[in-house]
């Protein structure tokens, strides 16, 4: 390596939760070292920047490097030497750590060259795996507060909500309720304290979307937020991010304070004489604050429960003012709609879903990770495509969409379009994108059994449907997986199921059944099983195995 001198390169290590579980900071630390060592004899001039979730989250860490657009993938901090003498001095690549492709063998040097990042559409993620969260200058640098320039200095308030409207984005928590109505009700109110409210509590287990959009790209949230105070006339806003997120948590408040520095945040903003400030309150976790309602509840210091009355937040939400709540993958798709107009959003996605939508695909895949796509995207092409197929070419059983609430899809629906309106047909729900893949060894009621036993746990307790219909629920699996139903267990489940859908206060309480519900109509034959047979196929229910039946045969 005597005299040589590099061209200039850019090293991006991913640094998300993740991939930090994976030595991802000594890596980045160590090409650190390395380079300024090498600096100081060799002139080797490459800057090296850590990032946030790349969203391949099965092969990390990950480790880019520009302008070659080369990514490495299960980087060890024994491999930065190699990296550094090869790729970043050098001008071959490190075989070993490339893309492999599973089913072709085949070795891809860009990611996007790859059929997980291939068949991806990224607008929420848009940046993220791209820039330090840390550096305010590198969300700039791609385009950042453009959008909130042109609102502020080109649009009136009303514009801003009809692009929003026009634009069709719906709501990403769950609901899926129209962002462009919900502030224009807030913007109507006549009273003058307003509010706006981003939800990165992410209660669903697994699910890890608002959590990496905080992690890796903090300012498009703050954006976001800003555009839609501008539009519906707040001058305060809160995220309220669950406790246990600490580096989204560490990166926000940067963020904050750096747009503040920036004057994008705080007194007149941007000499346009808007005043907005945002305050982070962290959260104990809790599942039903999913719920609007109970999520405000909790920011006023109120125990987290929804409350009875149907007046919307837009009328009466953070201390009885109209508020604005939409979560953190709703808030950073706003200033791409204002950049590139409401009919550029409109032409992806479905008639019914418009845009993008973000999934943990997680379970039996072999493409774990964070993938955005086309709302037109079936769930086959998510799966078997960018999802990689199931391991060890085992067989398709079903799939959960929508979180522990959600509905199990079976193979016959597997070709279901990942739009708002499809999921409900087939039974389940878009939820906030959990997407859970399961193979011919999974117990369909034992599965049940498990997403009623954490919603149980979880429930908040303020009305009785939902809370003695999930516990005679738990109660009822519980006797079918341990050998000890009948027949009459499973209309008494489709019962309690209906009576929870009609009568429980919040939509978590009405969604609560659809694991059970949709079990029953798609696995009829396995609730039999453990009924009148007193045996589990797979072998996951131990007091139905028999001697001479082994696990997954």
């Amino acid at each position: 390596m005597n005299n040589v001198v590099s061209s200039g390169k850019r090293i991006l290590v991913c640094c998300g939760t993740g991939c930090q579980a994976k030595c991802s900071m000594q890596i980045y630390d160590e090409f650190r070292k390395q380079l300024q060592v090498l600096n100081g004899i060799f002139q080797v001039k490459a800057q090296v920047k850590l990032t946030g979730c790349n969203g391949l989250c099965e092969r990390g860490p990950m480790v880019k490097i520009y302008p070659d657009d080369i990514s490495y993938y299960k980087v060890q901090v024994k491999d930065v030497a190699e990296i550094i003498e090869k790729t970043v001095i050098g001008s071959e690549t490190v075989e070993r750590l490339l893309y492999r492709d599973k089913k072709t063998g085949k070795y891809f040097r860009s990611q996007n060259d790859t059929v997980f990042f291939k068949g991806q559409k990224r607008i929420a993620l848009r940046n993220i795996g791209e820039i330090d969260p840390e550096s305010i200058e590198d969300y700039i640098g791609r385009g950042g507060y453009s959008a909130l320039k042109k609102v502020l200095f080109q649009m009136r308030p009303e514009e801003v909500i009809d692009t929003i409207k026009e634009s069709g984005l719906r709501g990403r928590g769950g609901a899926g309720f129209p962002a462009g109505y919900k502030w224009e009700a807030c913007r109507r109110s006549e009273e003058t304290l307003k509010y706006v409210v981003c939800n990165g509590n992410e209660g669903d287990p697994d699910v890890f979307i608002d959590r990496c959009i905080m992690e890796g790209d903090p300012n498009s949230i703050i954006e976001g937020m800003i555009i839609g105070a501008y539009a519906v006339g707040a001058k305060e806003g809160y995220i309220y991010i669950r406790d246990g997120y600490q580096l989204a948590i560490d990166n926000m408040y940067k963020a904050i304070e750096e747009a503040e520095k920036n004057r994008f945040l705080g007194k007149d903003i941007l000499g346009s004489g808007m005043d907005f400030k945002i305050i982070i309150i962290r959260s104990g976790g809790a599942f039903v604050c999913g719920e609007s309602t109970a999520l405000i509840a909790s920011i006023e210091g109120k125990k987290e429960q929804p409350r009875a009355e149907y007046t919307h937040c837009t009328q009466k939400g953070l201390w009885a003012h109209p508020t604005v709540l939409n979560n953190v993958e709703t808030w950073v798709n706003i200033p791409e709609i204002i950049l590139k107009g409401a009919e550029w959003f409109r032409e992806i996605g479905t008639e019914d879903s418009k845009g993008t939508k973000v999934f943990s695909l997680l379970g039996d895949v072999n493409n774990k990770g964070l993938a955005e796509v086309s709302m037109d995207t079936s769930l086959r092409e998510l799966i078997y495509s960018i999802g990689g197929g199931i391991p060890e070419n085992r067989r398709f059983k079903a799939v959960q969409t929508g979180g522990p609430s959600g509905g199990f899809i079976p193979l016959s629906y597997l070709d279901v379009e990942l739009d708002f309106q499809s999921l409900e047909e087939a039974g389940s729900i878009m939820g906030s994108g959990g997407l859970y893949v399961m193979d011919d060894r999974t117990c369909m009621v034992e599965t049940a059994k498990n997403c009623i036993k954490f919603l149980a746990a979880e429930c908040c307790g303020k009305c009785v449907p939902c809370k003695d219909g999930l516990r005679y629920m738990l109660e009822t699996l519980e006797r079918i997986t341990s050998g000890k139903g009948g027949l009459k267990d499973i209309n008494l489940l489709l019962e309690l199921g209906e009576m929870m859908g009609e009568a429980s206060l919040c939509a978590l309480g009405k969604t609560a059944p659809n694991p059970v519900i949709t079990t029953i109509r798609h696995f009829t034959d396995e609730y039999l099983e453990h009924i009148v047979n007193k045996s589990c196929r797979t072998g996951t229910c131990k007091a139905l195995i028999s001697t001479d039946r082994g696990a997954g045969k």
